[in-house]
């Protein structure tokens, strides 16, 4: 039997661990966008308050 027919225990944890930290990095990017539009959002109240 020629290579691997099954991944070993290390194999699958270690494609496990990237598979997590790869959905845990789009899970940060997306509360910073969200962040950053709610600031922005809140900016420009003030802006209209200050100016209105």
């Amino acid at each position: 039997m020629p290579g691997k027919a099954t991944p070993t225990r290390e194999d699958r944890l270690k494609a496990a661990l990237k598979a997590n930290m790869a959905r845990r990095k789009a899970q940060k990017r997306e509360r910073a966008e969200e962040e950053d539009a709610a600031a922005e959002g809140q900016s420009d109240r003030q802006d209209q308050t200050e100016n209105g």
